[in-house]
C-alpha cells in the first residue's frame, strides 16, 4: 500500500488586517478584553471570494510540488464558506486552475474540514483510487458573520491554504488518523439563518445569528482534541517525546495550551498563529502548516501532530511524518487583484448590508428540532 506524502503547500491570505482596535469602533470591546480571553490581536478580511482564495493557495501548492494542474486527480475543498451551494466550490477551483482531469468535492465538517479532507485524500491514494490530490482549507466567514454579536465577531477571520499529496513508497504523510463527532452537543455551535430550515421565511444569506456556548465549546474542544491526540499517537506507535511539532486548530489560545498540556508536548513545540489570524475555521491548520515551513520549524522526517475541533461537534487528529523536502520546487505566478479598501471599511460595508429592514438578526427562529439521546436531529 502506498503512502501519500505532502509534496506541496501554499497559502492564500488576504492582505487586509482587522485589529482589535478596529472592532472596538462598533462593538463594546477592547484590545485588552479580546487578548486576555482569546489571545487574538488581528484577523484578515478578504476582498476576494472564497474560491479565489482557495485557487491562489492551490496554485502555490502545485508550483511548490512541481505538479501541473492538468495532472491533478482530485480537488477537496474543505470549509463551511461556499460562494454557492450548487455548483460546489471545488469545481470552481478546478476550472480556475485548469485542472480539467480532476474530480472535485467539498467537505464541510466546519473547523476540522481540512483534517477530514487530508485523511480522505490519503485513504484514496492508499486504496489506489487516485495518485495525487489538492486538499484545501478555506473560510470567508466575514461575509456571513453576525457583526453585532461581540462573542463571535471578535473570533473569526478569513484565509486559505492548501497542500498537495502524492503517492510514494516512502513512509511519509498521514501515518495515523482519528476522526470523530460529539454530536450530542451539536446545538452549542450553530449559525442560524443559513440552510433549508430557513428557506421561504424572508432570510437572506449573511443575515445570521450565531449560537455559541463558549464554556461548553471550550470543555468539549479540549476533551475531543486531547482524546484524539492520545488515540492517534497510540495508533501510530509514538509518544509525546517523538512529536517534533503540534499544529493545532487555532480556536483560542487557552484551548491550544490545554490540548498541548494533555498531549504532554511543551508549548515551544506548538505552532501558534491565533494572535495574527484569529480563528479561520478550516483554514487554521493548513495556514499554520505553511507558516511553520516558512519559519523553518519543519525539518525532513519531522513528526507532526494536527488536532482539530469544529461545529458538529466534529473533532480529529492526524499524525503526519514529513518527507525529505522542506523547500518549494517552484513559485506560482498567480496573485490576488489589488485591494484598495481597509479591512474596517469592508466590514462596515457588510454591516450596512445586514438586516436591511431593521429586523434584528438575534430574532431569527431556531430550527424546530430536538436533539435525541444519540445526537441525531428529530422532529420537536
Amino acid at each position: 500500500m502506498p503512502y501519500a506524502a505532502i509534496t506541496g503547500w501554499g497559502d492564500g491570505m488576504p492582505p487586509a488586517v482587522l485589529s482589535n482596535e478596529d472592532l472596538s469602533t462598533f462593538l463594546d470591546t477592547s484590545d485588552e478584553w479580546i487578548t486576555t480571553r482569546t489571545g487574538m490581536k488581528e484577523r484578515r478580511i478578504a476582498h476576494v471570494s472564497a474560491i479565489e482564495m482557495a485557487t491562489l493557495a492551490s496554485s502555490r501548492a502545485l508550483a511548490c510540488a512541481g505538479l501541473d494542474p492538468s495532472e491533478v486527480d482530485l480537488i477537496i475543498y474543505g470549509g463551511c464558506s461556499n460562494d454557492e451551494i450548487v455548483p460546489n466550490s471545488a469545481s470552481g477551483v478546478q476550472v480556475a486552475l485548469g485542472a480539467t482531469r480532476a474530480a472535485a468535492m467539498d467537505i464541510n465538517t466546519a473547523c476540522t474540514s481540512f483534517i477530514y479532507g487530508l485523511s480522505t485524500a490519503t485513504a484514496m491514494v492508499q486504496n489506489g483510487t487516485i495518485r495525487n490530490a489538492v486538499v484545501i482549507g478555506v473560510e470567508l466567514i466575514s461575509r456571513y458573520m453576525d457583526w453585532s454579536n461581540r462573542n463571535v465577531a471578535v473570533l473569526f477571520g478569513d484565509g486559505a491554504a492548501a497542500v498537495v499529496v502524492q503517492a510514494t513508497d516512502q513512509p511519509s504523510g498521514v501515518l495515523g488518523s482519528v476522526l470523530g463527532c460529539d454530536a450530542e452537543a451539536r446545538q452549542v455551535l450553530r449559525v442560524r439563518g443559513m440552510g433549508c430550515t430557513y428557506a421561504g421565511v424572508g432570510i437572506t444569506l449573511g443575515d445570521t445569528a450565531w449560537d455559541f456556548d463558549g464554556q461548553a465549546i471550550f470543555k468539549r474542544a479540549v476533551k475531543g482534541m486531547s482524546e484524539a491526540c492520545a488515540r492517534v499517537m497510540a495508533q501510530a506507535g509514538v509518544t509525546a517525546d517523538d512529536i517534533d511539532l503540534v499544529i493545532p486548530h487555532q480556536a483560542n489560545l487557552r484551548i491550544i495550551e490545554a490540548v498541548a498540556k494533555y498531549a504532554g508536548v511543551p508549548m515551544d513545540r506548538v505552532i501558534v498563529t491565533v494572535h495574527k489570524y484569529g480563528n479561520m475555521s478550516a483554514a487554521t491548520v493548513p495556514v499554520s502548516l505553511v507558516e511553520a515551513l516558512k519559519e523553518g520549524r519543519i525539518r525532513p522526517g519531522s513528526k507532526i501532530l494536527m488536532p482539530g475541533f469544529g461545529g458538529g461537534l466534529t473533532f480529529g487528529a492526524l499524525l503526519v511524518q514529513w518527507g525529505e523536502r522542506v523547500t518549494p520546487l517552484g513559485e506560482s505566478g498567480m496573485a490576488f487583484p489589488a485591494n484598495t479598501r481597509a479591512a474596517l471599511e469592508m466590514v462596515n460595508a457588510i454591516r450596512a448590508g445586514q438586516d436591511p429592514h431593521g429586523r434584528s438578526a438575534a430574532g431569527l427562529a431556531a430550527p424546530q428540532f430536538a436533539e435525541s439521546r444519540t445526537g441525531a436531529a428529530a422532529p420537536a
